[in-house]
């Protein structure tokens, strides 16, 4: 069994929630957690509350601010000429400058 926890107003977290995603929203999501430096489950419930998820700059951060931009340059070099950009990596591109312009404020 699970330890219990708390969260930060002293409320019991033992309610599951869960919901079927395609690999390519779980990878969006994936890649949305990873760059705001919360869990899955802080970002998750800020987003359905629709409080703002603040980024605060870090090492872990930085890391997957790093690594995306790597998978989103080799992306771009894949496609050919004239070719669209997919509508994942273009939010993925948006939550990049998003992350970047929050963290430039600070």
């Amino acid at each position: 069994m699970s330890a219990k926890c708390l969260d930060q107003q002293g409320r019991w977290r033992n309610k599951v929630v869960a919901f079927r995603m395609s690999p390519e929203e779980d990878e969006l999501l994936e890649t949305a957690v990873r760059l705001s430096g919360l869990t899955k489950q802080e970002y998750i419930i800020r987003r359905l509350q629709e409080k703002e998820v603040v980024v605060t700059g870090n090492p872990r951060v930085y890391k997957a601010l790093k690594k995306e931009l790597e998978k989103v340059l080799s992306e771009l070099k894949r496609l050919k000429k004239g070719e669209d950009v997919p509508e994942d990596l273009l939010e993925v591109i948006r939550l990049i400058t998003i992350t970047m312009a929050g963290m430039k404020a600070e």
